[in-house]
């Protein structure tokens, strides 16, 4: 299969970031503005910093970084607990230059990151939108996530903890994502002993190579492996399957539930759990015009609540390789 890799110069930016040294007095709330200016005191509504990584630097760890108006503010790596919100000020960007990331997480065991209102753009040539690799959870709300297509590469999410960690996304839109087979707008994919927990709610992936992968194979060899929930989403338009479930003999499990979501218009499968421990639970959700509507492979599993809506795709219909009895 293929493994998607950071190239060598992203990993050294994060290196590089996660050098600042934090003020001895952090204050707990602080700004930027596109007037702004970065200094090691910046972060005041009268002296807002200019970017999101001088005002991480400069917030208290647990802090939040406020947006006062629109604005690029770069791309910013996270090392610690911390919130960036935007409630309405106009378009807080960041705009991702080729072969890198828009937001990298690397925090350590206990931090928790948020991310409201941002809108991340990879300019036809970034590797990752939004990476995460440590820390215990990152939220992600009200956001954008586009044109990600790093060649070989290309990202919206790129989930890969090594901890046991947590991924909620609600309310967002990831399109027009990846450039290969296993990129496209959500890939999970933990590593070592890491395990992950998913919650997707109204979330739109559309027009991304793969919509949302969920990969239990990747250098995983231990953990509880990957539980997740799509829910109230529209999955539409990928170049590949819209939602993609892997594991093999010897891994952790791979479980998705998939509950009141849309699936439809996918080139490939609309959904597809492939291999052992590759299991789907689906229930009163819609899957029609893609190119096979559902398929279980490998010994993968695809079980229904026998109330969904199965029909019109431009292949084969698929069936489940299971049905739940209601209680």
């Amino acid at each position: 299969m293929t493994k998607t890799v950071l190239p060598l110069a992203t990993v050294a930016a994060v290196l590089v970031s996660l050098s600042f040294a934090q003020p001895a007095q952090a204050a707990n709330k602080v700004w930027v503005s596109n007037a702004g200016a970065d200094s090691a005191g910046c972060g005041s509504t009268a002296a807002p910093c200019l970017t999101f990584q001088q005002a991480v630097t400069n917030v208290a760890t647990g802090g939040e970084v406020g947006v006062l108006n629109p604005g690029d503010y770069a791309p910013v790596v996270i090392g610690k607990s911390v919130s960036i919100t935007d409630d309405g000020s106009g378009e807080a960007g960041i705009q991702v230059t080729a072969g890198g990331f828009g937001v990298a997480a690397v925090g350590t065991a206990g931090d928790v990151i948020s991310l409201r209102g941002l809108v991340i753009d990879g300019l036809f040539a970034a590797a990752t939108g939004i990476t995460f690799s440590h820390g215990s959870a990152l939220h992600i709300q009200n956001c954008v996530i586009r044109n990600v297509e790093q060649t070989g590469s290309g990202i919206g999410i790129f989930f890969t903890p090594t901890f046991n960690s947590q991924l909620f996304v609600s309310d967002s839109i990831i399109f027009n994502n990846g450039s290969a087979a296993a990129t496209g707008g959500i890939l999970i994919q933990p590593q070592g002993t890491g395990s992950a927990t998913i919650v997707l709610d109204r979330v739109h992936l559309e027009n991304n190579v793969e919509g949302f992968r969920a990969d239990a194979i990747s250098n995983a060899t231990g953990g509880n492996g990957i539980h997740a929930v799509v829910r109230d989403s529209v999955i539409s338009g990928n170049a590949g399957n819209g939602i993609s479930i892997v594991s093999q003999t010897g891994k952790p499990p791979a479980l998705v539930f998939v509950e009141r979501s849309a699936v439809v218009n996918n080139a490939a499968n609309g959904i597809i759990a492939n291999g052992p421990h590759a299991v789907v639970l689906l229930g009163d959700s819609i899957i029609t015009r893609n190119g096979t509507g559902v398929a279980g492979v490998n010994g993968g599993q695809l079980i229904s609540y026998g109330n969904n809506r199965n029909n019109n795709n431009i292949g084969a219909e698929g069936a489940p390789t299971g049905m739940f009895v209601p209680m």
